[in-house]
């Protein structure tokens, strides 16, 4: 069967992609709240951050075995909607003058205690709308739309904010979790009606089973632990970003979301490629390669403000710049390496994501499935809350550019721990699990 005649899986890409959408406008929105219209600091904005993932280290383990528990549409549901309301609430404290960096705190919690649940079921949802065989192809193209909705939802959050203010961006944020809500409401398959997991044991027999499952196999052991070590340099890259584009470069909030559109064109290119990429190189090889090329972005992304300074022969002004037309020319040579930077990272993420998580979900067994996606994902979000405010304390009592530096060796080291492992080897086809033994293992 071709994916395009999936009805099940077409619905599903659908929300996802709504979804995606308002995830980055939501990003670019949240950061422009917190460094412009609150005043605040790089620390301050990886607080932030710390407070969006920190669900994940303290209910991770648990999310899997709760989401077993229920259809897993139905968590999706409940997910997109009770996001929806946080972001909503979040644009009406905004516009009454009530927010502050705690406020936003409490509040992006609870958005990530949700995302916690839809991220664990999200991943546990797709292997039963489509055949293992396909696994691989599908992610692609949730990958892909992924990377359009960053491309334009980025572009469109800073435009947006410049004109409507941080606050009321978030309303569209909501708006598209709404949507992606109601179209996972009308998603009519069999598939979807498939009653929850009934597994016998206790919590920590059930939490020790998803541990040992990914620590215990040859393969999957040193991906996790290599990716626990890369989004420690992921969090604190995306808790600095932003107070590089804003603060030292003064590029405003629609060059916010230019430079991470940047991120969203190389992310499409990589997943349009991925696939083949994949074939030709073998998905450990594939997945090593691209992660030695993100230190390399990260590092041209550090050089950006020295690029301008050395353009401009001097200093940069305080002058803060609402539109693209305003810049001087070491601005805009600043703005090129530093999108440029976003472009090589998020190419080589583009490529290395379908086939990741496509091998996750082709060697797991279904009744590991959201045990494994739920453990893995809640340790590498627990990993962003301590990337994230570390990524601001350096920013903050450095400078931006340091924490990028630090940033950039920490996902060498990750990186290395692929390279030097079995990983390397890795090929989903040869690798994967038959439907019999997906269902028996």
């Amino acid at each position: 069967m071709k994916l395009r005649k999936n009805s099940a899986f077409v619905r599903f890409w659908t929300a996802s992609t709504v979804s995606d959408f308002g995830t980055y406008i939501t990003t670019v929105a949240l950061s422009v709240l917190v460094l412009v219209s609150l005043d605040g600091t790089a620390l301050d904005q990886g607080l932030v951050n710390a407070a969006r993932w920190a669900p994940y280290l303290l209910f991770g383990l648990l999310a899997g075995i709760w989401v077993d528990r229920f259809r897993r549409r139905t968590v999706l549901i409940a997910g997109d909607f009770g996001r929806g309301l946080v972001l909503a609430l979040l644009c009406l404290l905004g516009a009454l003058g009530f927010l502050n960096v705690p406020t936003v705190m409490i509040l992006i919690f609870i958005f990530g205690a949700l995302a916690l649940m839809s991220d664990a079921a999200y991943q546990s949802f797709l292997p039963q709308l489509v055949p293992r065989p396909l696994l691989t192809r599908a992610n692609a193209r949730l990958q892909q739309s992924d990377t359009v909705a960053q491309t334009t939802g980025s572009a469109v959050a800073g435009g947006l904010v410049a004109v409507v203010t941080a606050p009321f961006a978030l309303l569209l944020g909501a708006i598209t979790h709404f949507l992606s809500g109601a179209v996972l409401l009308s998603l009519k398959h069999a598939a979807t009606n498939k009653p929850p997991v009934r597994t016998d044991g206790s919590i920590s027999r059930k939490i020790g089973e998803g541990l040992g499952w990914i620590y215990g196999h040859s393969r999957l052991r040193p991906l996790a632990l290599s990716s626990h070590v890369w989004f420690i340099g992921s969090a604190m890259m995306g808790a600095v970003l932003p107070a590089l584009v804003l603060n030292d470069l003064r590029l405003g909030a629609l060059g916010l979301g230019l430079v991470l559109s940047g991120a969203g064109i190389g992310s499409v290119v990589g997943a349009l490629i991925s696939i083949r990429i994949g074939e030709w190189w073998g998905t450990g090889k594939t997945i090593v390669i691209t992660q030695l090329i993100q230190p390399v972005a990260l590092a041209l992304i550090a050089l950006s403000p020295m690029v301008a300074v050395a353009v401009a022969n001097g200093p940069l002004d305080d002058q803060a710049y609402g539109s693209p037309a305003e810049w001087p020319v070491a601005l805009w040579a600043a703005f090129a390496v530093a999108a440029g930077g976003q472009f090589l990272f998020w190419l080589s993420m583009g490529v290395a994501g379908p086939l990741e998580m496509g091998y996750w979900q082709a060697v797991t067994p279904d009744k590991l499935m959201a045990r494994m996606s739920a453990t893995r994902r809640s340790i590498n979000r627990g990993m962003i809350v301590l990337g994230a405010p570390l990524g601001g304390a350096i920013a903050t009592f450095t400078n931006s550019s340091i924490a990028l530096w630090v940033a950039a060796a920490i996902m060498l080291l990750a990186a290395l721990v692929l390279l030097f492992s079995k990983f390397r080897t890795a090929n989903v086809e040869n690798d994967q699990l038959t439907d019999e033994e997906a269902l028996t293992h």
